[in-house]
């Protein structure tokens, strides 16, 4: 799993305990599969490397948590290097944060890179699911996302619902939400080192190379409804955008 993080302070506990959840879950139904967290903490100045160690320090399974300080400013690079991260063990962690580490081998097939948010919640099963549509055969999963309605004006999230139906195989790309096997990854070029859009860019190279991309609603993670995002164009800047839009029929 990987989680870029950009001055998250407020959001980031919450975002974690999410995770653990999902983790604790996947290891009661499949207690085979390890798992492994890389927060990147990207041109950080509030609290958040605070939150991120603490978390680190008292997690069950702390050894699989991986905390790196970057100063790209990019979202794309921090997610790039935290997969570099977690594939790079030991030493190659903290080099992999700054350069373009290549990957050792590894059973590329078997896997499966999980990307969230620092501001987003993912539900229980968030992990299972993925585990379960690859195994089936999916090369990457595309989730679905809800804006969080605390503090976020009705009338700009009844907007939002009514362009984004809550369904399977929607057409929507969310970094706060996608999965992918590593292979698949590798072959579709990785994330862009892009200040936004890393993520669609990912999705089109997927479909470029002929991954099998499923895209549910089965596991929908809450995310934050603010209009000022830490990304230039990213999911808050949209939301912006939307909340900017004159009313039907004007």
């Amino acid at each position: 799993m990987v989680i870029p993080v950009h001055n998250e302070e407020r959001h980031l506990a919450r975002a974690l305990e999410g995770v653990s959840a999902a983790v604790d879950h996947l290891a009661e139904k499949q207690p085979g599969v390890r798992t492994r967290l890389v927060l990147v903490l990207d041109s950080c100045s509030d609290g958040s490397a605070s939150v991120a160690r603490r978390y680190a320090e008292r997690s069950a399974a702390a050894a699989d948590v991986t905390v790196l300080a970057a100063g790209f400013k990019s979202v794309g690079r921090s997610r790039r290097a935290g997969i570099h991260a977690l594939w790079n063990s030991g030493s190659m962690a903290a080099q992999a944060a700054t350069t373009s580490a290549p990957f050792r081998d590894a059973p590329a097939g078997r896997t499966w890179l999980a990307n969230t948010d620092a501001d987003s919640l993912v539900p229980r099963n968030w992990l299972l699911r993925q585990v379960e549509l690859a195994a089936a055969g999916a090369d990457a999963v595309l989730g679905s996302v809800e804006p969080d309605p605390d503090g976020m004006d009705p009338a700009l999230l009844q907007r939002w619902r009514a362009r984004h139906p809550f369904r399977e195989n929607h057409p929507h790309v969310y970094g706060a939400n996608l999965g992918v096997r590593a292979s698949a990854y590798l072959a579709a070029g990785g994330f862009p080192a892009a200040d936004s859009g890393e993520d669609r860019a990912l999705a089109s190279g997927l479909r470029r190379s002929g991954a099998n991309v499923v895209a549910t609603d089965s596991i929908r993670v809450r995310t934050s409804g603010r209009t000022a995002g830490r990304a230039p164009r990213g999911f808050g800047a949209y939301l912006l955008a939307l909340a900017l839009e004159p009313p039907p029929g004007r």
